[in-house]
């Protein structure tokens, strides 16, 4: 079974559950009171975002690893409300990024490469894809069409 094969948001929400029982993965003090990039005006308004961003964090190392923050910092970016002016795209913030790579690499689920960026490691490969098999057999199947 593989992870495109299932909803990407019902497998994040699922993939952070399973994340907030890992003792390693544990939101800073300082992530209530930071925002996730320039381009945002608020702070995240979810109370389990520290979750939900390493769930897809993982994910999407998992689809295109391996990757580097920078190319991370462009996906997780958006556009900067600049009033009557023409939005213009910035790049997330860089931290947030780094602290939760970190953490997943202290529990072994993303490793870094020799050549710069991370992948996932086989322990994160086999957590992904055993989620995505439970969730596929949960799934309500599709009608056949005639």
């Amino acid at each position: 079974m593989s992870v495109r094969e299932v909803p990407p948001s019902a497998l994040i929400k699922r993939l952070s559950e399973e994340l907030r029982k890992l003792e390693e993965l544990r939101p800073p003090e300082w992530s209530r009171y930071a925002k996730t990039g320039a381009h945002k005006e608020r702070l995240p308004e979810q109370p389990d975002w520290w979750y939900m961003r390493a769930a897809s964090l993982l994910r999407r190392i998992y689809l295109n690893g391996p990757v580097g923050i920078s190319r991370l910092r462009t996906y997780y970016g958006g556009g900067k409300n600049r009033g009557v002016a023409p939005d213009r795209f910035r790049k997330s913030g860089g931290k947030v990024l780094r602290v939760i790579l970190q953490q997943l690499e202290q529990t072994e689920l993303v490793a870094k490469t020799e050549h710069g960026g991370r992948k996932v490691t086989s322990k994160g490969a086999k957590m992904l894809t055993n989620l995505a098999d439970r969730m596929k057999t949960e799934l309500p199947k599709a009608p056949e069409v005639a």
